[in-house]
C-alpha cells in the first residue's frame, strides 16, 4: 500500500493532467451550449494553471486546440489572439532591460541611491527599498531582486565582520592580554556569518538552523534556552550545510529584514508602471481589447495613479519590517551631528568600495540612460490627458500610435547605437580602430526575453476572446447581477481578498488571466465603471508576499538561507493586509476623479436588462448615492 501511494504521488501531475479533462467532460456533454463548452475549456486551463501540472506556457496553448474543436472560434482567428500590441511593448522594454543589465547601470543607480540615504541600518534598509523599487519599475521583479541581493549580502556580511572586529578590540583592550580563545571564536564566526546563500538542490534553505556564538540561541527549537557556549560543545568542527552561525540574534534579524525588504520592494516597485510587471501588461492589453474606445489607461495615467500607492506601501512595509525584526530606536534613527558607529562605517565602506569598482561612468551607460529617459519621456507625453500629447500630431491616425510604438522606436536604437564608437575590443585588448558593435546583440536580447510570459499572455487573450464569442462572459455577468445590491466598496474588497489569496498559490499572470474575463462582465452587469473593479484587482494580484513559492523575488531571497517559512508568513501577512488597505484607499479617493469611476462610461457596453434587473440596478444606484460614490 505504501509503495502504491508513493507511485501515486510520483505521477500526481500526470494523473491530474489525465483526470481533469475526463472528470469535467460531463459539463459540455450534458449542457450542450457554447457557454458550457467554453466553460469546460476555462475550467481545464484554470486547473492546470493553478496546479502547474503543465508548464504555464504549454497550458496556454490549450484554447488554441479546444476552441476550434468545439466550434467556438476558427483556428486562424484564435491564432491571431496570441500576438498582440502587448508583445511589441514587451519587446521594447526587454531591449532597455538588456542594455541596463549588460552595462551595469542598475548597480550604479542602486548604490548611488543608497549612498544618498545614509548608512544607519534603518535608513540603509529604506535606501535599498527605494532603489530596488525604482529599478523594478523598468526591469522585471525577478531580475531586480537577483541583481540587488548580492549587494545587500556584501553589506550585511561587512557589518557583521566589522562589529566582530570592534568587539575583539574592546575585549583585548579591557583584558590587557591577547585572547587566543576569542580570536579562535571570532575566526569561526567570520567563517560562519558570511551571508552567502547555501546552494541546495531546490534553491531553498528551508532547513537553516541559526546558531549564535554568544547570547541565547533562539532559532533552534531543540536547544532553546541553552547558551551558545553549551551548544558549541555539541557542534562539530565543520558546520553542516543547513546551519548558519550569527554573532547574536540582532545580526540574524538584520539579515532577515534586509532580505525581506528586497523581496517586497521589488514587487511593490513593479506596480508603478504599466511595464513594471506582467500583470499590469496583461490588464492593459485585455482592457484595451475589450474596450477599444477607452482612452483612460496609458503609461502616464497609470503612473500618476500608482506612484502614491508605491510610496505609501514602501514606507509602511519598511516600518512593518523594521518593527517586526529590529524594533524602533528613534534616538539612533534621528540622531544628528554624532559620529558614525562601527556598523555604519562598515556599511558605508562596502557600499563605497562596490561603487568604486564600477569605475567612472562609461559611454555605454550614458547612452543607455539617455535612451531610457527618451523612452520614459515618450511614454509620458504620448497622451497625458490634461494637455495634447505627441500622438495629436497625427490627427488623421488617432489611436494608431500606442506605448508600444515608443518602446519599439527606442528598442530598435539599442541595436543601432554603437557601443564602441572610437575603439574596438578584441581578445581582451583595446585597439585604436573603429569597430561597429551595437549596445546589445540579438543573442543578448534573446537571453533576456521572457518568451514563456509572451505565450502565457497570448493564451489569456485567446481564453478571453473565446469567453466573449461564446457568450460565457455575458452569462457570468447576468448571474452576478444580484451583487449590485451590495455597496461597491464591498464588492471591490471581496474581489481584492480573493485574488490576493489565490495569487499566493498560483502565479500572478495566471491569476489575473483567469479573473479578468470574469470581473469585467460583472462590472457591466451591475452598471459600474469596469475600472472600479479591474484596477484594484490587478494591483492586488501582485501581492504575493506570504510564501517563498508565491513569487520569484520571494524564492530568490529565501534561497540565501537567512529566512524560514514562518518569517515570510508573519511578515507577508502584514504586507498583504497593508497592500489591500492602501489599494482600497486609492480606489476610494484619488482614483475616482482621475477616471470618473462614479459614472458608467460610454465606452462600456450597455447591458439589456429585464425588469428584475432594472430593480437591482436602481437599488445599486441608490446605494452608490448613499455611500457618496
Amino acid at each position: 500500500m505504501r509503495l502504491f501511494l508513493s507511485y501515486i504521488w510520483m505521477y500526481r501531475r500526470l494523473l491530474l493532467i489525465v483526470l481533469t479533462p475526463l472528470l469535467l467532460l460531463p459539463v459540455p456533454l450534458i449542457i450542450r451550449t457554447k457557454e458550457a463548452e467554453c466553460a469546460y475549456v476555462l475550467f481545464v486551463v484554470a486547473v492546470f494553471w493553478l496546479s502547474e501540472a503543465l508548464p504555464l506556457s504549454v497550458t496556454a496553448f490549450i484554447p488554441a486546440l479546444m476552441f476550434p474543436l468545439f466550434g467556438i472560434l476558427p483556428s486562424k482567428a484564435i491564432a491571431s489572439t496570441y500576438f498582440k500590441d502587448f508583445h511589441l511593448l514587451l519587446t521594447g522594454v526587454i531591449c532597455l532591460a538588456t542594455s541596463i543589465e549588460k552595462w551595469n547601470l542598475h548597480k550604479r543607480i542602486a548604490l548611488k541611491m543608497v549612498m544618498l540615504v545614509g548608512t544607519n541600518p534603518a535608513w540603509l534598509m529604506l535606501g535599498f527599498m527605494f532603489s530596488t523599487g525604482f529599478l523594478s519599475m523598468w526591469l522585471s521583479n525577478t531580475s531586480t531582486a537577483a541583481m540587488v541581493m548580492p549587494i545587500v549580502e556584501a553589506v550585511a556580511q561587512q557589518i557583521i565582520n566589522a562589529e566582530a572586529e570592534v568587539d575583539a578590540m574592546q575585549i583585548n583592550s579591557s583584558d590587557g592580554i591577547y585572547n587566543e580563545v576569542f580570536e579562535l571564536d571570532e575566526n569561526n564566526t567570520e567563517m560562519g556569518t558570511k551571508c552567502d546563500p547555501e546552494k541546495h538542490v531546490n534553491g531553498y534553505g528551508n532547513g537553516t538552523v541559526a546558531i549564535y556564538n554568544n547570547g541565547i540561541c533562539m532559532a533552534d527549537e531543540e536547544h532553546r534556552g541553552e547558551t551558545c557556549s553549551q551548544q558549541e560543545k555539541e557542534i562539530p568542527e565543520v558546520q553542516s550545510a543547513s546551519q548558519k552561525i550569527y554573532r547574536n540574534k540582532k545580526d540574524h534579524m538584520m539579515c532577515k529584514a534586509m532580505c525581506l525588504c528586497i523581496a517586497y520592494s521589488s514587487t511593490i516597485g513593479g506596480l508603478t508602471t504599466i511595464t513594471g510587471t506582467s500583470t499590469n501588461l496583461i490588464f492593459a492589453e485585455q482592457f484595451q481589447t475589450r474596450y477599444p474606445l477607452s482612452t483612460e489607461i496609458n503609461f502616464g495615467t497609470w503612473f500618476l495613479l500608482c506612484i502614491p500607492i508605491t510610496i505609501i506601501l514602501t514606507i509602511l512595509s519598511w516600518l512593518w519590517i523594521q518593527w517586526l525584526f529590529l524594533g524602533f530606536n528613534f534616538k539612533e534613527m534621528f540622531r544628528c551631528g554624532k559620529e558614525k558607529t562601527e556598523r555604519e562605517t562598515a556599511s558605508a565602506k562596502v557600499i563605497l568600495d562596490e561603487y568604486r569598482k564600477l569605475g567612472s561612468v562609461s559611454y555605454q551607460e550614458i547612452m543607455t540612460f539617455i535612451l531610457f529617459l527618451l523612452m520614459a519621456l515618450l511614454w509620458f507625453t504620448r497622451d497625458p490627458g490634461f494637455i495634447p500629447g505627441w500622438s495629436a500630431l497625427f490627427p488623421q491616425y488617432k489611436g494608431y500610435a500606442t506605448d508600444s510604438t515608443a518602446a519599439l522606436l527606442l528598442g530598435l536604437l539599442f541595436f543601432i547605437v554603437p557601443a564602441y564608437p572610437w575603439k574596438r575590443k578584441t581578445s581582451g585588448k583595446i585597439r585604436d580602430s573603429f569597430d561597429y558593435a551595437p549596445l546589445i546583440t540579438w543573442k543578448e536580447f534573446q537571453a533576456c526575453m521572457p518568451w514563456d510570459i509572451g505565450i502565457l499572455v497570448g493564451g489569456g487573450f485567446a481564453l478571453a476572446e473565446g469567453c466573449e464569442v461564446s457568450g460565457l462572459s455575458q452569462w457570468i455577468g447576468n448571474k452576478m447581477t444580484p451583487l449590485g445590491s451590495l455597496p461597491i466598496w464591498i464588492i471591490v474588497l471581496i474581489a481584492c481578498v480573493i485574488v490576493t489569496s489565490v495569487t499566493e498559490v498560483a502565479s500572478n499572470p495566471a491569476t489575473i488571466t483567469i479573473f479578468l474575463p470574469i470581473l469585467a462582465p460583472l462590472a457591466e452587469a451591475i452598471s459600474v465603471n469596469p475600472l472600479y473593479i479591474l484596477i484594484p484587482t490587478t494591483l492586488c494580484t501582485s501581492f504575493a508576499f506570504l510564501l517563498p513559492v508565491a513569487n520569484p523575488p520571494n524564492a530568490i531571497v529565501f534561497s540565501y538561507g537567512h529566512l524560514q517559512v514562518i518569517d515570510m508568513v508573519k511578515a507577508g501577512l502584514g504586507i498583504n493586509i497593508l497592500g489591500v488597505l492602501v489599494v482600497m484607499l486609492c480606489i476610494s479617493t484619488w482614483a475616482i476623479p482621475m477616471f470618473s469611476l462614479n459614472i458608467y462610461p460610454s465606452w462600456a457596453p450597455t447591458i439589456v436588462t429585464t425588469n428584475s434587473t432594472v430593480l437591482v440596478t436602481t437599488a445599486f444606484t441608490t446605494a452608490m448615492e448613499n455611500y457618496h460614490i
